[in-house]
């Protein structure tokens, strides 16, 4: 049995909700409608981990002070950092684990748009659903992929220049990178069929303004400047 099987009753679920929408509305715009319904009920999970990220973003600088200073004694360390996230009543995994209890919801969805099913079948401006851009003919097809992944390319730009905002040391390694990941969705979308890249277009523009939002007040923490040792 596949590990993705497990999901099949949660995937069947979510197509018995999206087949409900698509009764009332057209599919393409009932996989948007399902997709935000389902990352407003995520959004308590987002709101967890964007203030684990700000304590972790505000602890950074103390954090590397105690690297600097315990460098060559791990066990200090690990007692010192262990005493300042208890005084802090922080922790280290708080930004990343509300992210890790989403997986499931976003393997489900990617599911529910990549596996054949009767949705599937259905059309956007004449393009099936279902359809991948390497066996889509006609200008009119090719230019719903197209307006497709100018819209992921738009929505990758703005998470873009937020995540270069949002670098807290440019040094650090990998800083630098990270920033152009953001365009990693469009190359994605061109994997998989129509559905999955509405849905990527969907959640990613939803993921960018909610990060926006809860960010709004936030700033790059600067690392303490390291003093001479006397």
């Amino acid at each position: 049995m596949s590990v993705f099987a497990l999901l099949d009753p949660a995937v069947q679920l979510a197509h018995d909700a999206v087949s409900a929408l698509a009764a009332v509305v057209p599919t393409a715009l009932a996989i948007v409608l399902f997709t935000v319904g389902v990352r407003l009920a995520l959004h308590p999970l987002a709101r967890a981990a964007a203030r684990g990220q700000k304590a972790q973003a505000r602890l950074a600088p103390k954090v590397a002070e105690l690297r600097r200073r315990h460098a060559e004694q791990p066990e200090k360390l690990q007692a010192a950092l262990t005493e300042l996230y208890r005084e802090e009543k922080a922790s280290p995994f708080a930004g990343c684990l509300p992210m890790l209890a989403q997986a499931p919801f976003f393997s489900v969805m990617y599911r529910l748009f990549t596996t054949p099913n009767d949705l599937l079948h259905h059309t956007v401006a004449g393009v099936p659903l279902g359809l991948h851009v390497d066996a889509a003919h006609g200008q009119g097809q090719l230019l719903v992929f197209g307006l497709l992944y100018l819209a992921l390319a738009a929505v990758g730009f703005v998470s873009f220049r937020h995540a270069r905002r949002a670098v807290a040391d440019p040094a650090a390694p990998g800083a630098a990178l990270m920033p152009y990941l953001s365009f990693g969705t469009v190359l994605f979308a061109a994997l998989v069929p129509l559905a999955a890249g509405i849905y990527l277009l969907t959640t990613t523009a939803w993921s960018v303004a909610e990060r926006a939002w809860l960010h709004r007040d936030s700033r790059p923490v600067q690392p303490l400047a390291v003093q001479p040792a006397r």
